[in-house]
């Protein structure tokens, strides 16, 4: 845990509010590479338009990067690798079907696609997907079942080799929505600031960060005038807007611009460890008003992180 209490920037510039998160189902899935170049060049496509589920099929993202051989960062076949999560909202009632589509698109397209990847199941659960025989039909009949690098899966033929992937890939309950807003006097205070608390957010196994370079630009709000819409710019967090809504605006005075972070994980207490330690990460910028969060008084979700961690349940 962070030591928040020792940091006076900390009552100062954190708001005492909370994140609004949310249950998903989520998978979590090992790819592996000869090298750095064709490894994120496959995470990069797996985990593309994966920012918000309010347009994209899934919110997806690197949770880990492996060097294949160090303690810790051991890989089945040795090679570096990359954790990749995948998370939809647990409210859609198609949630089991639609997560399996979104693993067999993206694995598929992705994945086998890109020269010398393999693709290792990374959540041993069960419940899990038969994902690797359906993948395996590609084959077109040549496809087989064998065991390599101590995992059971499928080899497929293909032009550049051979390709290999796990029979079975999990899948768990986790959380998406864990938020943070950081209101600078510049743009370039929020955004260093965004950038700062994302990464840091990235460095902890277990969650993931989903919008480009982690940071959001356009925090939404749920609902729309527009009927058509499920969410929308959030009007009245917009400096742009703050003389046009006068008394309605919430941006506080001197605020140029917000920038936000989204953090889903594997658990409640994961998305709450990386969000204090990204806050902690951003709180020596210069030209930070303010760091605080995204909420909806409990009407998008019922798991809540407290931004003053003595505040948290989890502590």
């Amino acid at each position: 845990m962070t030591h928040w209490n020792n940091d006076p920037r900390w009552e100062a510039l954190v708001e005492d509010t909370y994140a609004e998160a949310f249950r998903s189902l989520y998978a979590s899935v090992l790819v592996t590479a000869k090298d750095q170049k064709w490894l994120m060049a496959a995470c990069q496509a797996a985990t593309g338009h994966a920012s918000s589920t309010i347009m994209c099929d899934c919110e997806a993202g690197v949770e880990q990067l492996l060097d294949g051989k160090s303690p810790g960062q051991e890989t089945p076949d040795g090679r570096v690798g990359a954790k990749l999560q995948f998370h939809i909202p647990r409210f859609r009632k198609d949630r089991v079907e639609h997560l399996e589509r979104v693993l067999l698109a993206r694995l598929s397209q992705n994945v086998l696609t890109c020269p010398t990847t393999r693709c290792f199941n990374a959540l041993n659960t069960d419940p899990y997907f038969k994902l690797g025989r359906k993948i395996a039909f590609f084959g077109d009949g040549y496809q087989a079942r064998t065991e390599m690098f101590g995992e059971k899966g499928w080899t497929i033929p293909t032009l550049g080799g051979e390709f290999f992937l796990s029979r079975r890939f999990g899948y768990a309950d986790g959380i998406m929505g864990g938020n943070l807003w950081f209101l600078g006097y510049s743009e370039e205070a929020a955004i260093e600031a965004a950038d700062r608390a994302a990464v840091a957010a990235d460095m902890h196994p277990g969650v993931i960060t989903t919008f480009p370079g982690g940071v959001a630009a356009s925090a939404s709000k749920a609902g729309s005038s527009y009927k058509f819409l499920i969410a929308s710019t959030y009007a009245e967090y917009c400096p742009t807007l703050k003389a046009k809504l006068g008394d309605k605006s919430l941006v506080p005075d001197g605020v140029v611009s917000i920038m936000e972070i989204i953090i889903n994980g594997e658990s409640l207490e994961k998305v709450a460890e990386a969000t204090y330690a990204a806050i902690a990460a951003a709180l020596p910028v210069e030209g930070l008003h303010k760091i605080r969060a995204g909420n909806y008084g409990g009407r998008l979700g019922k798991s809540f992180i407290y931004l003053h961690p003595d505040k948290h349940p989890i502590t």
